[in-house]
């Protein structure tokens, strides 16, 4: 299962918790594994905590972070989060982190791993590796389910169609669903209906475009996969089964 406890979009669940807050970021956790992981951590701590203690995640259910990419509405909430859930704690980053973040995270108990190529967390999950070195460098989530692989952005800075293709090469499978953040608020609508095409051409039956992704590419999403569209926000639910 998927829950998305962080986002600047309004909670769409009827029957989301009252009293969540939306904020510009993105934070989500998965759970089904053999770890809990937290994907992202929004852009402060305090909302981040007080949301997930809303959706009944307490931080000592975490057992390992996911961080896609250095931004502060990714990141903003780490440290505050690591302060409350004492005890060591892996954290999987792509490259181009700071010294002194890291450091950071360091002194708080988190065992900071690089993940420079795409890096087994626990059965049925890993990451992308790193793409977009020198520029923003950022990794994706890969989940496996018994519908196929999920991929799961945070900003997708580097191409969301790049992080698709490099899931498939990560996975050696067929990616299900793609969700999170897909970074197209500027993009022209020829440039997003061709994302959509290579998303439709590669196999992906399922999105979930949040945060970033813009008004208008939604829109374009929405129109091409029809059902295969999930309108997410704070408090979303994924009830995806594991592969087993």
């Amino acid at each position: 299962m998927i829950t998305i406890v962080y986002d600047n979009d309004d909670p769409v669940r009827k029957d989301a918790p009252a009293g969540l807050t939306p904020a510009w970021g993105f934070a989500c956790i998965i759970e089904g594994l053999e770890k809990t992981i937290l994907f992202d951590t929004g852009g402060d701590g305090r909302t981040l905590l007080e949301n997930m203690r809303l959706l009944d995640y307490s931080p000592d259910k975490i057992d390992a972070i996911v961080i896609s990419h250095v931004h502060g509405d990714h990141t903003g909430g780490l440290l505050s989060f690591l302060r409350k859930r004492k005890g060591a704690l892996p954290v999987y980053i792509p490259t181009g982190f700071p010294d002194s973040f890291i450091e950071e995270i360091q002194s708080l108990g988190g065992e900071v791993i690089e993940a420079s190529e795409s890096t087994k967390i626990c059965p049925n999950a890993l990451t992308t590796g790193t793409l977009g070195r020198g520029v923003i460098e950022e990794e994706g989530l890969c989940i496996d389910t018994s519908y196929g692989w999920v991929l799961i952005t945070g900003c997708a800075h580097p191409g969301v169609d790049r992080l698709l293709d490099k899931a498939i090469e990560a996975t050696g499978g067929s990616v299900y669903m793609v969700m999170g953040g897909f970074h197209m608020r500027a993009d022209s609508e020829s440039r997003i209906n061709s994302v959509i095409e290579h998303f439709v051409q590669t196999g992906v039956r399922r999105v979930a475009p949040m945060h970033c992704t813009g008004g208008k590419a939604k829109g374009l999403f929405s129109q091409r996969f029809g059902q295969g569209y999930a309108n997410f926000g704070l408090g979303s639910v994924e009830p995806l089964e594991i592969a087993r």
